[in-house]
């Protein structure tokens, strides 16, 4: 999180959906922060929950989301506009608005919170509902084992923390099995996974045996202790060669740091040494 400066302004979302959330206690009321040109969501607490660069407000600019696009690495780049991206955990939009508004992808997003999605309309620039964009008020786990969307996802992200960030909210192999479920048949799944090693390990070990070894890569956490995790609907090998041109492509299209993404990524049947000191 930035460092809060002499001229930061604090908001409370006022919306409708206040109302509703202050009817069910279990739900954090949503506020914002912001600190120069950027814009902090937190729920309830000093956890930053996600954020916006003010000036450029569908881009993104915390270095977890951008690996959680690392999808792109695995797909074929002139048809991302065709496939379809759901979010798990709407958070502050950033990934939603990258997909919507950069890869013109049908997009969805599922959110627990409606505080979150009212705030994410009126002050991080999410737009309406359209035929390309849907943001659902639901629950990620009920979502993920309905049948209406098993086999029709091709990028599916999963950021599911509570007020706290200390790990995440849904976390079992059953949990991860039915995301699995809903990937086509190409399809891949990023999460952020967030909190101690030891939690780390718990969840890479829930998603190998739902996904298989051979199908799960895992990023080197973050500076801020955030450590990505890509797992594919199906198995693939790729060489190195491959990956370099596609990153190459990926960061001539789009504003993300594909190229930096293959210094840290790695499958994890390589066993990969996680760098623990990054986890708190």
């Amino acid at each position: 999180m930035a460092k809060k400066q002499a001229r930061a302004f604090s908001h409370q979302s006022h919306a409708n959906a206040d109302q509703t959330v202050r009817q069910n206690g279990d739900l954090p009321v949503v506020t914002f922060a912001d600190y120069g040109d950027m814009r902090f969501l937190h729920l309830g607490t000093p956890a930053v929950q996600g954020s916006m660069k003010v000036s450029k407000p569908f881009e993104i600019h915390l270095e977890y989301q951008q690996r959680m696009m690392g999808w792109l690495l695995f797909t074929d780049l002139d048809q991302v506009s065709h496939k379809h991206a759901m979010q798990l955990g709407l958070g502050a939009a950033s990934l939603t608005k990258f997909c919507y508004q950069h890869l013109k992808m049908r997009t969805i997003a599922i959110e627990l919170n409606p505080q979150v999605i009212t705030t994410c309309r009126q002050w991080f620039n999410l737009p309406k509902d359209n035929e390309k964009l849907q943001v659902v008020l639901g629950d990620a786990a009920e979502i993920a084992s309905d049948d209406q969307w098993r086999g029709k996802i091709d990028a599916l992200q999963v950021d599911l923390y509570d007020q706290a960030a200390a790990s995440p909210v849904i976390d079992s192999e059953d949990f991860y099995r039915d995301c699995r479920s809903l990937l086509t048949h190409e399809g891949c799944m990023a999460v952020n996974l967030f909190g101690q090693a030891s939690n780390y390990d718990e969840s890479l070990k829930k998603i190998t045996t739902a996904f298989g070894k051979d199908a799960v890569w895992a990023f080197k956490p973050t500076s801020a202790g955030n450590a990505i995790v890509l797992a594919l609907r199906t198995p693939r090998v790729f060489d190195a060669n491959t990956l370099q041109a596609q990153a190459q492509t990926i960061q001539t299209r789009w504003p993300l740091p594909a190229k930096k993404w293959l210094k840290t990524l790695a499958p994890i049947s390589r066993a990969m040494t996680l760098d623990r000191s990054s986890l708190s």
